[in-house]
């Protein structure tokens, strides 16, 4: 897998044609377009163009519709309009909006009254059995009326207020309330009302409009919500019928609007000198023909492409290509950061390597394909990016259940079969091979760990990046160390004792120094004069620890890929809990449990191993040979879906 090779394009000409040009630049959807002014630089006469963009107001307004309606507008074809001023869609803007505006306004007050008429209702309601007219209640001058509710505490409590001059009637009652109203003489209502305060009543306000008594009160206003709830449904329909009525026409003036927005804010991007314009920016090598016949109808613009790495000042974006398998593992690629142009593509080995470990330790034949399903299944219906992930892990960890003989968490289910077809060394029973399982980890973890480092050598020497390449942790010294302590140790295993003076001072001291001495050696490679800044000291002591850095990185990374070994034996002890559980229950009970088991430990360790497994390919791989400091491929284009606040 590699890189998309990019072509650095210049286009010039008249500023008349500026608007047309960036409108075939985005239209075309390979052009990755740059600052011109980071090129033509502030000497060389050039000016950038800071204009208010005229298609932001009215945008503002369609943007205010579809906020107000729920309704997305979308790229639409806007032929049609093309040569309406904007003054004639601006004015019909207006317009859409008042009528809306209008039939929200009527919507609003009616739902303003449905909210006084509920209320009245409400109270009202709660007065039932009160057969005199609200009216003439409250038209009494010497006798005060009020109406409200009292808490179930507070009504046991006016039996010590009998010496007072007032009446508490109650009409209804509730969990907490009593409904009611009390009678008071005028002249004593002001201390009777504080007495009621007391006991927290709630006094409630019957609007004037309410007639006759509470149950001739509540038919009228029965009605009254109804009619309110008749409006606001009437206001509603005719917004909605309106609206789409004037939808289409709306579509394409949002269309048009937005590609011309947009289009204008590139302009910011052209370079100015008297009546020309220079545009700078980067297309994919293989969409060259193609971008130039765009401007064979222009002969005021002219065109020419460098290679992408010929100007300094500008760094060439970056475009994975992958092939089928790999393309999923992209999106972990670009989570860590794109590589640099001259960079390599790690999308195929984090594929290979991510998939591999997934298995190893997710090994159970019938989860495998269970998690395989659910990711096809997320990906047809969903589109979820991590869904065709899940189905190449799904089918490794299936794979490697097949060689651990566990489908379900049924460690013996495939024995019959090993057995059938003759094969004495399958099924390998995890739980009874532990020390294998720890020392097969940490092996394929130095083997990837040699590969990485083979990687950041090639790459290294391809950049001239002597220094990492070479002399480097990551480099041929670093390989060189790590290999012959590795190698030496596993011999003196096996009773070669290869660890003598000459193996030492050859193939792990002298590595070591290398190290220690990268940055002067990679300028003697170069051929260059190295000046140690600030002292011999300094060079010493931060070479030293940084050296030491390195050694207790090549431990802690070795040892790290351990966990591979843990995972494996947890999720095959998870499952052994499983059916542990499955046979102490009922045998009706004993399929729940299995069922419910596996999903769980499916759930847990699906999680916890994909998140160990990206660790391992940011933190022990990708810190060999992987910077991430690359910046994405973004062709120019109108986005419809962003609306302008």
């Amino acid at each position: 897998m590699s890189i998309e090779k990019m072509e650095l394009v210049n286009i010039a000409g008249l500023t008349k044609d500026l608007d047309k040009v960036l409108v075939k630049l985005s239209d075309c959807g390979c052009f990755h377009i740059e600052s011109a002014s980071k090129v033509a630089g502030k000497k060389s006469g050039f000016t950038v163009l800071k204009e208010d963009n005229p298609y932001t107001p009215l945008l503002k307004q369609i943007s205010e519709i579809s906020a107000q309606s729920g309704r997305k507008f979308r790229s639409d074809d806007f032929s049609d309009i093309a040569g309406e001023s904007l003054s004639s869609l601006g004015e019909y803007i207006l317009n859409v909006r008042k009528k809306l505006d209008d039939f929200k306004t009527a919507e609003k007050l009616a739902d303003e009254k449905l909210s006084v008429h509920e209320q009245a209702l409400y109270q009202v309601d709660h007065l039932k059995g009160m057969t005199v007219d609200f009216q003439q209640i409250f038209s009494c001058e010497n006798i005060k009326v009020r109406l409200g509710r009292l808490p179930v505490d507070s009504y046991a409590k006016l039996e010590y207020y009998d010496d007072k001059p007032f009446y508490f009637a109650h009409f209804s009652e509730e969990k907490e309330y009593y409904w009611g109203m009390y009678f008071v003489p005028a002249s004593c209502s002001d201390d009777v009302d504080e007495i009621f305060d007391s006991l927290y009543f709630e006094r409630t306000h019957i609007p004037d409009f309410v007639k006759g008594d509470s149950s001739e009160a509540s038919a009228e206003l029965h009605k009254m919500v109804d009619e309110d709830k008749k409006l606001i449904e009437d206001s509603q329909k005719q917004y909605n019928d309106y609206l789409d009525k004037e939808a289409d026409r709306l579509g394409k003036i949002f269309s048009r609007l937005k590609s011309s927005h947009d289009n204008f804010d590139l302009r910011n991007k052209a370079a100015i000198v008297n009546d020309k314009f220079y545009i700078v920016g980067f297309i994919p090598k293989n969409e060259t023909d193609k971008f130039m016949a765009l401007f064979d109808d222009m002969e005021s613009v002219s065109l020419v492409l460098q290679p992408a790495d010929s100007n300094g000042k500008l760094e060439p974006p970056i475009k994975l290509k992958n092939n089928k398998f790999s393309q999923p593992f992209s999106m972990f690629v670009e989570m860590y950061g794109l590589p640099s142009y001259n960079g390599i593509n790690p999308t195929a080995f984090v594929a290979v390597t991510y998939t591999l470990l997934f298995g190893i330790m997710f090994g159970d034949l019938g989860q495998g394909i269970v998690l395989a399903i659910a990711g096809a299944l997320l990906w047809k219906f969903k589109k979820f990016a991590l869904g065709p992930i899940l189905t190449r892990v799904g089918i490794s960890g299936a794979v490697f259940g097949l060689l651990y003989g566990s489908v379900f968490g049924y460690e013996e289910l495939l024995d019959p079969l090993y057995e059938a077809l003759g094969i004495t060394f399958l099924p390998f029973k995890v739980m009874k091979n532990v020390t294998t399982i720890l020392i097969g980890a940490i092996v394929l973890g130095v083997l990837i760990m040699f590969i990485s480092i083979l990687i950041n050598i090639v790459t290294g020497i391809k950049n001239k990046k002597f220094e990492e390449a070479l002399f480097g942790n990551n480099g041929i010294a670093g390989l060189v160390f790590f290999g012959s302590i590795l190698v030496g140790a596993v011999a003196e295993l096996f009773g070669i004792h290869l660890m003598n003076a000459v193996y030492v001072i050859i193939l792990i001291i002298m590595p070591l120094v290398a190290m220690f001495m990268r940055e002067p050696l990679s300028y003697w490679v170069k051929g260059k004069k190295y000046h140690i800044e600030g002292g011999v000291g300094d060079f010493i002591a931060s070479n030293f620890f940084e050296v030491f850095e390195f050694l207790l990185g090549y431990a802690t990374n070795t040892l790290s890929f351990i966990r591979i070994g843990g995972f494996v034996l947890s999720h095959a002890s998870m499952m052994l809990v499983v059916m542990a559980l499955s046979e102490q229950v009922s045998a009706a009970a004993s399929p729940i449990v299995v069922i419910l088991g596996n999903a769980f430990v499916m759930g847990i360790e699906g999680l916890l191993v994909g998140i160990q497994t990206l660790r391992l390919e940011f933190y022990e791989i990708f810190s060999r040979f992987y910077s991430g400091d690359g910046k994405p491929f973004e062709p120019v284009k109108i986005n419809y879906d962003e609306n302008i606040e």
